[in-house]
């Protein structure tokens, strides 16, 4: 089978006699463009397909994990601004890390749509280099405390450009890989760009000279915030120079937008979207305000230039990500093994089970009372006895709401894993439904169902990244007068959510009887 590049429909014409394996090599033009691509030929995977996958993976995954770490520099960030000499609240801190969880998740549908009209390759160094932006406007208001609260929010804003690489990302991925590996290969893309959330957790408070590395190396005492623009910022041009060398366009993925938004018709797209709401849109949300969540409940600080007491969030912030992250490619081959509608059941039940312990052990906090700064000692850093006992009692509650939170993360990245993988399995069910295997009918729909699936995988990330500016705002309500109040409620709130989502997998994809299930969608 081949492929006419200017209709994108396939033809049944045959190879030349005696061309053997080599005429499934795929054929090339100008600008890095394959022409012919068959993923789901064995000979044609074997003979070129897998080492072109292999390679646009890879930077792929280079260009997404930077995006992320971009999306989510403020969410970190934010609890250094204080100590930097801005004056916000709790409350203006949780909007500053939404802001681009926001726009990251509208800017997700039209960089779907970018793929088939630029081309994997083209949109990826388009995509990278945008994240010149965010971190440049960023190095410029870290370093001006005097900067209003309103152009902070429009500056963080920018920086949810980030957020939308993972949609075209995983869009251009899906058609590299047949159907038997997607939710491998998909996995491990979403879990290489997810870790771009927690190491950006980790090493910017290092690099910042905020904190210092377990020991390894030392916080320096001032801070510099624009240091970590000037890192990513420059990591960026590298990851567009990549994608332009390396990288290709596959004409196969070629489609007109109007063809895309048909999936916005069909049922399944607004099912899964929701789901991925509870699984990606919780990771995602987290990780955003995980570090604030450290610090409001653990952690006591009067004033800027008086050392706070409790948990040092750098040394803990990053790993409900890492956690999320590692967990992700794990969910997509459960997924592959035992079908994605179990895994997705089970992880919801998890992360219901989860959420419930986090909200336990918040409950079993103690009130920490209001330090008056003119009765701590500057020279000494020495707190009343009162406050010093209730944040040592906090401490001790800590570790049990660290474990019961990583948990909630890993059934998170698991639950990410196996939904991305159930939605090229839906549409192919699908499509398969055109026609006896083998017949034209069949063949054209389940080519369609690839551009389809990709189109859906967009618009689900879009839907489900949502999820991250909602925690934050759900946290930092502003209608509750007290943070921690505000937070047990959200924990609440989000538990009864979870079920929602386990019960609707299971009525929909796992019903006894019904096609999804007989099919192990």
């Amino acid at each position: 089978m081949t492929i006419d590049i200017d209709t994108v429909r396939p033809t049944t014409t045959a190879p030349p006699a005696g061309a053997g394996a080599r005429a499934r090599v795929p054929a090339r033009r100008t600008g890095r463009w394959i022409d012919r691509w068959d993923p789901e030929d064995p000979d044609f995977w074997e003979v070129e397909g897998r080492r072109v996958a292999r390679r646009n993976l890879a930077w792929s995954i280079f260009a997404e994990h930077l995006g992320f770490s971009v999306w989510l520099l403020w969410s970190v960030t934010a609890t250094f601004l204080v100590s930097a000499g801005f004056d916000f609240t709790p409350q203006q801190l949780f909007w500053l890390v939404a802001a681009p969880n926001l726009v990251g998740a509208l800017i997700r549908l039209p960089y779907t749509f970018a793929v088939p009209r630029f081309g994997a390759r083209n949109w990826t160094v388009v995509s990278a280099l945008l994240l010149v932006v965010p971190t440049g406007l960023f190095a410029y208001v870290v370093q001006r405390p005097d900067t209003p609260y309103w152009v902070f929010m429009l500056v963080a804003a920018t920086a949810g450009v980030g957020g939308g690489n993972f949609a075209s990302s995983m869009a251009s991925i899906n058609f590299f890989y047949p159907a038997s590996r997607k939710g491998a290969a998909l996995g491990l893309n979403a879990a290489g760009g997810n870790l771009g959330v927690s190491l950006v957790q980790l090493f910017l408070p290092v690099i910042v000279g905020g904190a210092g590395l377990f020991g390894l190396v030392a916080a320096s005492g001032s801070l510099h915030l624009e240091r970590a623009a000037y890192l990513w910022g420059g990591l960026a041009l590298v990851a567009a120079a990549g994608a332009f060398f390396f990288m290709n366009n596959l004409s196969v993925a070629r489609s007109r937008p109007r063809e895309q938004l048909r999936v916005v018709r069909y049922r399944h797209t607004w099912i899964m979207a929701f789901l991925y709401i509870g699984t990606f849109g919780s990771f995602i949300g987290f990780s955003a305000a995980m570090p604030l969540l450290i610090k409001i409940n653990f952690f006591d600080q009067p004033t800027p230039d008086v050392v706070g007491i409790g948990i040092n969030v750098a040394s803990f912030a990053f790993l409900g990500a890492l956690v999320g992250s590692i967990t992700r490619p794990f969910g997509g081959w459960l997924a592959d093994r035992f079908g994605g509608a179990r895994v997705t059941v089970a992880s919801f039940a998890l992360m219901t089970a989860g959420t419930l312990v986090v909200l336990f052990t918040l409950t079993r906090l103690t009130p920490v009372p209001k330090v008056d700064p003119t009765t701590v000692d500057p020279a000494t850093f020495t707190f009343p006895d009162a406050v010093t006992s209730a944040v040592e009692a906090n401490e001790q509650t800590f570790w049990f709401f660290l474990a019961a939170f990583l948990f909630v993360f890993a059934a998170s990245g698991m639950g990410n894993g196996s939904t991305y993988r159930m939605i090229p399995i839906i549409w192919k069910v699908r499509a398969e439904q055109a026609g006896p295997e083998g017949s034209p009918e069949r063949n054209r729909a389940l080519l369609q169902s690839t551009r389809e699936a990709s189109a859906v995988l967009g618009i689900v990330g879009a839907v489900g990244a949502v999820g991250g500016f909602l925690i934050p705002m759900t946290f930092g309500a502003p209608w509750i007068d007290d943070p921690v109040s505000a937070v047990r409620t959200a924990f609440a709130i989000f538990a009864g959510f979870y079920v929602v989502c386990l019960v609707v997998t299971y009525l929909v994809y796992m019903r006894p009887g019904s096609p999804m299930a007989r099919a192990r969608v």
